[in-house]
């Protein structure tokens, strides 16, 4: 009896938090101004991409060609008050709907309670993707097999969320030492990343795990693992009205959504981001993002980045792996086929 009302206080805790979450995205719905919007024109079954992006001209060419070719339909951008042409750019594109906001990303959750709103708005129905313009979805089948053929069978086996693991991917030298250009695939530069320690616990209020670990974590957190970013991200969500991320795209409620794992000794689908952020225009990025301040914890994880890469270090380590494809990536443990043959 008393295992069974902890349970019914939690799940109404949840419906409470999750409930309040919604509110504010509501209430900071004028936060975001419309520039242009063309969701009257999306297909009821096209799969929409949710992005946050503030001075990021030189990656978008690239990251709208990447999903368009994965089967994205429409893309929903948020531009934080960039001043290098991206918002420009965005607007040339015939698949992009583009808000425009002035107002603090810190404030408002690290832009969450915008894309919450923008989710709230459009993306009931549909399959929706959820990513940073650094990040770059691989799943399972990827190099034969569409976006809808992966969400189109997740639907059919009742499967509501799709989980990834942030793979952070780095060059073989300095990180400055090759240019990035418009247009250009990162990983051509950014194409190793850590094959294992990764660090794993399970969220006990919201369900979802809680990983750790990689070249962050290892080069820029040695001393404080526990506060090295978060590796666990659920980006791709068949959206209902009443969901809401929590913490980025980290977790969601309802809890169930964050359950993307098995414990029963059997494996569930599962892919990575693989997430090209160690590119010669970090450095500018990182020093930028540290004046502003608008990253979590007062920009801590910027603040470390910046005394590392003054010393001219590299990620590289005899343990690295280059990057192949998806198959590689499952033989490793790090992404899961489940039962999509």
């Amino acid at each position: 009896m008393a295992i069974r009302i902890g349970s019914t206080l939690n799940a109404l805790r949840l419906r409470a938090t999750r409930q309040w979450y919604l509110g504010r995205a509501l209430r900071r719905r004028k936060q975001v101004q419309p520039v242009r919007v063309l969701m009257k024109t999306v297909p009821r079954d096209a799969i929409l991409c949710f992005v946050t992006q503030r001075n990021e001209a030189v990656r978008l060419p690239f990251f709208l060609d990447y999903y368009r070719n994965l089967g994205v339909g429409h893309f929903l951008f948020v531009d934080n008050n960039s001043d290098d042409g991206s918002a420009d750019f965005l607007l040339k594109q015939k698949d992009v709907s583009l808000w425009r906001t002035t107002t603090s990303y810190k404030a408002a959750r690290f832009g969450m309670d915008w894309i919450n709103w923008l989710l709230f708005r459009y993306g009931t129905g549909h399959w929706c993707l959820t990513v940073d313009p650094d990040e770059f979805l691989v799943f399972p089948h990827c190099d034969t097999r569409s976006l809808q053929a992966l969400t189109h069978w997740m639907s059919t086996s009742a499967i509501k969320s799709f989980p990834a693991m942030l793979l952070d991917m780095y060059p073989d030298g300095r990180i400055g030492d090759q240019p990035y250009r418009a247009g250009q695939n990162p990983m051509e530069i950014a194409r190793y990343f850590d094959p294992a320690n990764y660090m794993v616990h399970k969220n006990g209020r919201y369900g979802n795990l809680w990983i750790q670990g990689g070249p962050r974590a290892r080069s820029f957190f040695g001393r404080t693992p526990e506060r090295a970013p978060a590796l666990n991200k659920i980006p791709l969500i068949r959206w209902k009205r009443n969901y809401a991320y929590i913490s980025s795209t980290h977790m969601a409620l309802p809890r169930a959504l964050n359950i993307v794992y098995d414990e029963d000794g059997g494996e569930r689908i599962s892919g990575v981001l693989l997430h090209a952020k160690f590119l010669s225009s970090f450095i500018e990025k990182s020093s930028e993002e540290m004046e502003r301040g608008e990253h979590y914890a007062d920009s801590q994880e910027y603040q470390a980045y910046s005394a590392a890469l003054q010393d001219d270090m590299t990620l590289l380590t005899g343990e690295s792996r280059e990057f192949e494809d998806w198959r590689q990536l499952e033989h490793l443990g790090l992404i899961s086929s489940g039962n999509w043959a």
